[in-house]
């Protein structure tokens, strides 16, 4: 590993860092694209997923003061041959941690494909086109551009409470939370609309998991599309309090491959959007991948999102 200047060290952090790791990411949003873009619940999410052990793949980084500059670790629910990794840095005073976090953080992804038994595995990395030093240290070690994920807006001002009537046959409804069946279906549908893009399967046993361990999940802003009683579609909010951006966010938008085409991701949207005008919330967020072969992006433009800001993402294999 490239040395640390004197006095600084890395750790491995516990989740009592998490507040700190979010002023860290926080810092690198708003030198990024001006505002910060991260949550206490997405803290929580990458420090216990699946796959995710915080005293061997999570590292921070301390200046000789003790506050942490810098946060890396990866991402694979599932143990299938691909690694996401992230390495935040604060911007300026934690530059000098960001080429020894990397390092380590590609060092540990060598061990996880030699432990989840794989014989190539591909490494991917995020970067907003500003962050040229990271771009420039990816490039460095082999990473090579891939494609653009975008986060997208839109602004509530003047949406109705009151979701427009989704199509004939369809029935928008907010999922039960307390029924295993639904929950299951709920899950189903997730996996099966993501097999052909970048989201990351997981186990059902896993989601139930980590939709436990949130503190607050927002399940009257769930929403499920059934189609002649077949769950057919789906949309997962998450939001987080404590941050009260005013932002209502879609963390999931699925609909089964047969159904699309029928509008029942537009119908699913709409409800969502009238449920967090509802709220109060003034704005709806969502971050989609540029490549998807479903299109999603076109139908994110077409209900008057717009992109925010664009991320690249690269990828090697090892």
């Amino acid at each position: 590993m490239t040395e640390l200047p004197d006095g600084w060290i890395v750790r491995r952090p516990t989740l009592d860092d998490s507040p700190a790791i979010l002023k860290l990411v926080h810092a690198s949003d708003i030198a990024a694209v001006g505002y910060p873009d991260y949550t206490a619940e997405e803290v929580r999410e990458a420090l216990t997923e699946p796959n995710t052990d915080l005293a061997r793949d999570v590292w921070v980084a301390c200046d000789a003061g003790g506050r942490i500059v810098g946060w890396a670790y990866p991402g694979n629910a599932t143990g299938e041959n691909r690694d996401f990794i992230e390495v935040y840095v604060w911007p300026g005073d934690g530059v000098p941690a960001m080429r020894p976090l990397l390092e380590l953080m590609l060092a540990r992804v060598a061990e996880r494909k030699i432990e989840f038994g794989h014989g190539t595995y591909e490494v991917r990395a995020g970067a907003v086109p500003t962050e040229t030093a990271y771009i420039d240290l990816l490039t460095e070690h082999g990473f090579a551009f891939l494609k653009l994920n975008a986060r997208m807006q839109m602004s509530l001002a003047g949406v109705s409470a009151v979701a427009p009537e989704p199509p004939a046959g369809v029935t928008i409804r907010t999922v039960r939370p307390g029924d295993e069946v639904d929950l299951r279906a709920f899950h189903h549908v997730i996996e099966q609309a993501f097999l052909d893009s970048d989201h990351r399967s997981t186990s059902y046993e896993n989601w139930r998991k980590q939709v436990a361990d949130d503190p607050a999940p927002v399940f009257d802003e769930w929403f499920v599309a059934e189609v002649d009683g077949v769950v057919a579609g789906v949309l997962e909010s998450s939001y987080d309090s404590d941050e009260d951006s005013g932002e209502g966010w879609v963390k999931r938008l699925a609909v089964l491959g047969s159904y699309r085409k029928k509008g029942l991701g537009e119908a699913l949207l709409r409800r969502a959007f009238a449920a967090y005008a509802a709220k109060g919330r003034d704005k709806a967020g969502l971050g989609v991948d540029m490549a998807n072969p479903t299109r999603a992006a076109r139908l994110y433009l077409a209900v008057g999102m717009k992109p925010l800001y664009e991320a690249n993402i690269y990828q090697k294999w090892i």
